[in-house]
């Protein structure tokens, strides 16, 4: 298996509420969308989609049953500062903030919000990191 993650898939109550804080809330664009599924192309060559949780569950065959799934998502930027501007637009579009953004004891600084539907993701400025400008991402580079 080639050492890479593709694709992210998020099981959703509601599907316009999704796509609503997705694309309006942060102004991402769907590259396709249904009914039941929508897709995001991310940089660089990475993905996202949004599934009903309903047909995700048909699909994989497990339950959704509303805990936390132990998921979550990151996102790294360049600087504290954009740390904090994604929490003020992820939070306008209607996150919940689980832990602001904070100096973090691995030096860097990072916080939690969670998505309307309770997915988490962890926004982090690690001085460890460089951010290309492709939006890739250098581990260790700092």
């Amino acid at each position: 298996m080639e050492q890479r993650l593709s694709l992210i898939t998020l099981g959703v109550a509601d599907m316009a509420r999704a796509r609503r804080f997705y694309e309006n809330g942060l102004g991402w664009t769907a590259q396709t969308a249904m009914d039941e599924v929508c897709f995001y192309e991310l940089r660089p060559g990475f993905g996202l989609a949004l599934f009903l949780r309903h047909e995700l569950e048909k699909d994989a065959k497990r339950p959704i049953d509303g805990t936390f799934s132990g998921i979550t998502l990151a996102l790294n930027e360049r600087c504290k500062a954009d740390v904090d501007a994604t929490f003020a637009q992820a939070e306008a579009a209607g996150a919940t903030i689980t832990k602001p953004p904070e100096d973090a004891a691995w030096g860097g600084y990072s916080g939690y919000f969670s998505d309307p539907d309770g997915h988490t993701w962890e926004v982090a400025w690690n001085p460890q990191c460089v951010i290309g400008e492709d939006g890739s991402t250098t581990f260790g580079a700092g």
